[in-house]
């Protein structure tokens, strides 16, 4: 998770948003459950090119985190868990998978540890967890907008992918007092919760679908994933950096299929 993940305003996109109880989030399509996490600073739009081509065979749903909507005490990973777990329980859902990129992955991960029963398989993108790259939970320039522009473009192999659009939700985000406090609590939180000696706990099927020029959780991160989750595979994708899902979304689409049809189908639709 990085205080400079990518986000993109949820205006840019139409998703059909559903208000139930305290909970917002996405759900199209029929079949097996596919939940997807976002990232600190991620949106809906995080996972457009997902949502359009696996709503087609399978359930996808998309819950808005409340990342700045939580109690200061409450706003740390473990939190951001059991909101997941409370809207999990909520939408009774079962036997589902999971895809977390950034913090959303680190959140996986916890739910899963907690409630592995419920989960088929998981995927993680770029997930925090063990370490990385970031501006150590302050924002020591944030009224400097060439300083955001330059850390927006830094999550990115192409820094072309930093839009202008991009960089002034990210500018206006980190300048706002409420959500500044929350983002860097939050980033704190992610930084001491490392899952090392947890992962081995971990017994359901883990993809781990990695740009191999992220430099926010570099390759040797996933890499250490690999070899501390018992039932893990891992693929790098080239020229891509820290969300695989948007910079390169058919190589990812492609691998989230692949390994989609190994673990999910077979246990549903057999």
């Amino acid at each position: 998770m990085s205080i400079f993940e990518n986000y993109l305003a949820e205006e840019t996109m139409e998703f059909h948003i559903k208000n139930e109880d305290k909970f917002q989030y996405v759900e199209e399509g029929e079949g097996p459950i596919l939940l997807l996490l976002h990232g600190l600073f991620g949106a809906l739009s995080n996972w457009s090119n997902v949502l359009e081509n696996f709503s087609k065979k399978y359930k996808v749903v998309i819950p808005l985190m409340p990342l700045y909507q939580m109690p200061l005490s409450e706003t740390n990973v473990a939190g951001l868990s059991e909101f997941i777990h409370e809207f999990i329980t909520y939408k009774q859902y079962s036997n589902l998978t999971l895809l977390g990129n950034s913090l959303g992955g680190h959140v996986a991960l916890v739910y899963v540890l907690n409630h592995q029963e419920t989960v088929n398989a998981l995927i993680l993108t770029g997930s925090s967890g063990l370490y990385e790259n970031s501006m150590g939970g302050s924002y020591p320039k944030r009224q400097d907008y060439n300083y955001i522009k330059t850390r927006t473009e830094y999550t990115f192999y192409d820094p072309a992918t930093a839009t202008k659009e991009l960089v002034d939700e990210v500018y206006g985000i980190v300048n706002s007092r409420n959500k500044g406090i929350r983002i860097i609590t939050m980033a704190k939180s992610a930084i001491r919760y490392n899952m090392a000696k947890e992962l081995k706990n971990i017994q359901i099927p883990v993809c781990l679908i990695w740009g191999k020029d992220d430099k926010i959780t570099p390759s040797e991160v996933a890499e250490e994933f690999h070899s501390l989750l018992p039932n893990s595979e891992l693929h790098f994708i080239e020229k891509c950096g820290h969300a695989p899902m948007m910079e390169r979304p058919e190589e990812f689409n492609a691998l989230l299929n692949n390994f989609l049809t190994k673990q999910i189908i077979p246990a549903n639709f057999q």
